[in-house]
């Protein structure tokens, strides 16, 4: 028996992993399950983004290796976004660089800043690939709490307290995952302020900016960001892209560059005609965005009608593609979820899979048409 890596005793196989394979279970013996639990958008990407993707196979380079740092023309259509979405400047030839999804990003950032030894701040509750990637690369995860009272923003006054001293980075995700919180500029201000005072680099990873959210920010607006913070961002869920894994990471040359020792020795460059189509979706127009806003409206209405079925509270002021629901004091999040599931086959996610500080709340999807929602209202 060969042992496998040591590193491996730290994690666990992710939830979703685990937790899919039973549900195809129960529904390849007959279960009508309805899972609400990931976000994967069932909407189609834009028409523009297929045509484009379509019209390149025949180019002379579609098929070749590509660039570790992308098509210029995918960077220069990144740079354009940022300008018009956020006004925030940056240049294309060394601040920007294309990822295989921002989940790609977690990994690389990990492996070119932290050490064996290193601590990293994680949000609590948080997206569970921070921690895992931390302790997959022999780091230290440092876990900050978030709260309801506080607007799931963070506490620095607690964060001051902390022994701060072998911390290297700091994960910060807004519009929070899971809870659906939109950061303020204050909070991105503080947070640019704390990382120089400590030396940690901050990483904003935004990839929910676009989904009912009337006020898209991105931490590099805040003046001087760039000398202490990265944002990771994603095509997935802001243009239905999810399985063509399209992200990115912006920056000062620097930090880019580190990140981009680490890409360069782990791939061979994006598949030319996915390029082509992101071109193509970060030039849409805002028309786009209100049109796809409006269905999740619709069905964010629906969602709130099934948590009210199980007498859990939220809030109306979220944004991203769930809903983040209070269940009744007392009861424990994996017992609501695993009698929804068992007893009217619909899959919701526990709060807990995102930390400790998710005890006591479960999250929906908003990735179900809204004939799906209302038959799993009529279960319950």
């Amino acid at each position: 028996m060969i042992a496998s890596a040591k590193r491996l005793n730290t994690v666990k196989e992710y939830y979703f992993s685990k937790k899919l394979r039973e549900v195809r279970g129960l529904m390849a013996a007959g279960k009508p399950i309805i899972n609400m639990g990931i976000g994967s958008p069932d909407l189609q990407p834009p028409t523009k983004v297929l045509e484009a993707i379509q019209g390149s196979l025949n180019d002379v380079s579609a098929h070749k290796y590509q660039s570790y740092q992308g098509l210029p023309e995918l960077r220069n259509a990144i740079t354009n976004f940022y300008k018009n979405k956020f006004s925030v400047l940056t240049n294309p030839e060394n601040e920007v660089l294309p990822l295989m999804g921002s989940k790609e990003g977690i990994m690389h950032i990990s492996m070119a800043f932290l050490n064996e030894g290193d601590k990293a701040l994680i949000p609590n509750p948080g997206y569970p690939t921070y921690t895992s990637v931390t302790k997959l690369v022999g780091a230290e995860p440092l876990f900050y709490n978030l709260s309801d009272a506080t607007n799931w923003q963070p506490n620095f006054t607690k964060l001051e307290q902390q022994d701060l001293s072998d911390v290297k980075i700091m994960w910060v995700n807004y519009p929070h995952m899971p809870t659906g919180a939109n950061a303020t500029l204050e909070t991105f201000e503080k947070l640019v302020a704390f990382g120089k005072k400590h030396q940690i680099l901050i990483i904003n990873d935004n990839p929910y900016s676009f989904i009912l959210n009337d006020n898209p920010t991105s931490i590099l607006q805040v003046a001087g960001a760039k000398d202490i913070a990265l944002e990771l961002n994603s095509l997935s869920k802001t243009f239905n892209m999810a399985g063509w894994r399209v992200g990115m990471v912006l920056g000062n040359a620097n930090f880019i560059n580190e990140i981009l020792k680490v890409k360069s020795n782990m791939d061979s460059g994006m598949f030319y005609g996915i390029q082509k189509g992101a071109v193509e979706a970060l030039q849409l127009s805002d028309n786009w965005f209100v049109a796809q806003n409006k269905v999740y409206q619709e069905r964010r209405k629906l969602i709130w009608q099934l948590a009210d079925k199980l007498d859990a509270k939220y809030s109306k002021n979220a944004t991203g593609l769930f809903v983040w629901a209070k269940i009744p004091e007392g009861k424990k999040s994996e017992e609501v979820t695993d009698a929804v599931l068992y007893d009217k086959d619909i899959f919701i996610t526990p709060g807990t899979i995102f930390g400790s500080q998710g005890e006591g709340y479960i999250r929906f999807s908003l990735c179900v048409t809204k004939e799906i929602i209302k038959e799993a209202i009529n279960r319950l």
